[in-house]
């Protein structure tokens, strides 16, 4: 196969910036994709915390300085880069004070829209800089939605880029990027503004990722179950008459998990190693879990974990009425780790101070802890109200961590609902948003339990599944060859 030709962009890249899946995503995938042979080049902004971190920073001969004009402004730049993990690809970084120094990764500043905007247009010059010719600029969330506009219409000019396709992926539809409309000279758009959505422009509004959806050449989103609910009210938030006209360009691709880093055997932040064919670690792993949050150990009880944002969509308020009572009435411990919204955080810490041999609670993110909950809890709760993918689940499937999720977006895609008659399903999996249905959902994790060789049969069937993005990078292969061909 004809090596493909890929410029990825994306506001964040594990481990260097990080706030959600996104992050975990584009890392994953650019490397699995440079490991198949082909050539990608993998683009985030330099922001000042990456700055400060020990990474191995190299200059980019051709590029130690260039500047972007937009607008009234020139904004000036430099590119380094820095190799993921293990030896990896390197993973190009913008660097621009300007734009992304003395700040967090997201803002709600002013100028939040220039900030990724012109990171997008600076990717483009880059690759004219460097001479590169995508096949595919693969574009993530509201971040990076302009770039199809920005190639059909300011770039359209060169040559370059005359066989380049666009692909955008969206994570999470709930995030669009929305601005006010006068900051289109700021952006370079004033030129082509008759082809932005008439409408919101007349609304006073720019929507980043409405413009990606128009233009890009193709469209995906992280799970199948997902590109089918964004095309409805419920979930399309005010974008699925649009989806549904694109219906044709929109595919949904599970998203898959690293497990050079996600699994029990190679973990290397988890005390004592393990595997499908060798369970013994996995209650090793659960006293030692046990211990640093400082709760008692008892093999014969379960422990639940969270490990999460703590938002509405993540559907804690599920939580509210289940959790107390089911404290109140078993031996079952409960690791929290996550922060979000104070009544969330509230409902956590009062949970802790009425059961403080039974719960614990971190705010303060601890990505050993998080993958300690993963390895030491027995069951992993993660009741979306909806799910684009999600991740901890796979995560939770590897380690012999039951998941309890409910039937939404990609947590419908990779959890199958266990029926001890047949032996055959993952997990636990419930259909309605509401509190009896996560309290059933609880209390058959419990009967489970309490049946050991329905639950052994359970979590052999867990960590069997695999969604290693050696099998899910071919998907995006696909779609880029399809782009390519076209």
């Amino acid at each position: 196969m004809t090596p493909l030709r890929i410029c990825m962009l994306s506001s964040e890249v594990t481990p260097f910036a990080k706030t959600g899946g996104l992050a975990d995503v584009s890392a994953a995938l650019a490397g699995e994709l440079h490991r198949k042979g082909h050539d990608v080049l993998l683009f985030m902004p330099l922001y000042e915390r990456v700055e400060k971190g020990d990474w191995q920073f190299a200059t980019v001969d051709a590029l130690r300085e260039f500047s972007v004009s937009s607008g009234d402004r020139t904004y000036d730049f430099r590119l380094f880069t820095a190799p993921l993990p293990g030896g990896g690809m390197p993973v190009h970084m913008l660097y621009c004070p300007e734009l992304f120094g003395g700040r967090d990764i997201y803002t709600s500043d002013d100028d939040e829209h220039a900030r990724f905007g012109i990171f997008t247009r600076a990717v483009i010059e880059c690759c004219q800089h460097l001479g590169f010719a995508p096949d595919v600029f693969h574009c993530n969330d509201w971040h990076t939605a302009l770039l199809p506009l920005y190639l059909k219409g300011v770039y359209a000019w060169d040559k370059l880029f005359a066989k380049t396709k666009s692909l955008l992926t969206i994570h999470n539809i709930g995030y669009q990027g929305l601005f006010p409309s006068d900051c289109l000279h700021s952006l370079g758009l004033t030129d082509v503004s008759s082809a932005l959505h008439q409408e919101d422009l007349s609304d006073g509004v720019l929507s980043f990722l409405k413009t990606g959806l128009i233009y890009a050449d193709l469209l995906s989103t992280v799970s199948v179950t997902y590109a089918k609910e964004i095309q409805t009210a419920d979930f399309g938030m005010g974008l699925e008459e649009l989806l549904k006209h694109r219906a044709d360009s929109l595919v949904g691709v599970v998203n898959g998990v690293d497990y050079d880093i996600w699994s029990p055997e190679k973990d290397e932040l988890i005390p004592c190693h393990f595997s499908a064919n060798e369970l013994g670690g996995k209650e090793q792993n659960k006293r030692a879990l046990l211990d640093a949050v400082r709760l008692p150990f008892d093999r014969d009880v379960p422990v639940f974990g969270i490990v999460s944002r703590m938002t509405v969509q993540k559907g804690f308020d599920l939580m509210f009425k289940v959790l107390p009572h089911v404290l109140s009435r078993t031996d079952a411990r409960l690791c929290v780790l996550g922060s979000g919204e104070a009544r969330y955080e509230d409902f956590f810490r009062q949970l802790m101070h009425e059961f403080p041999t039974k719960v614990s609670f971190t705010t303060d993110f601890n990505d050993r802890l998080a993958h300690m909950i993963e390895a030491g809890s027995d069951i992993f709760l993660m009741p979306s109200r909806y799910e684009p993918c999600g991740l901890n689940q796979m995560y939770s499937l590897k380690y012999g961590t039951i998941p309890i999720v409910r039937k939404t977006g990609g947590l419908a895609d990779t959890v199958e609902l266990f029926d001890p008659e047949t032996g055959e399903g993952t997990g636990i999996v419930f259909d309605h948003y509401s509190p009896d249905a996560f309290d059933w959902a609880v209390r058959y994790s419990l009967e489970l339990w309490d049946n050991r060789p329905a639950w052994k049969q359970l979590v052999q069937n867990a960590m069997s599944k695999d969604f290693s993005w050696t099998h899910q990078a071919d998907r995006y292969v696909e779609l880029y060859t399809k782009l390519a061909g076209e």
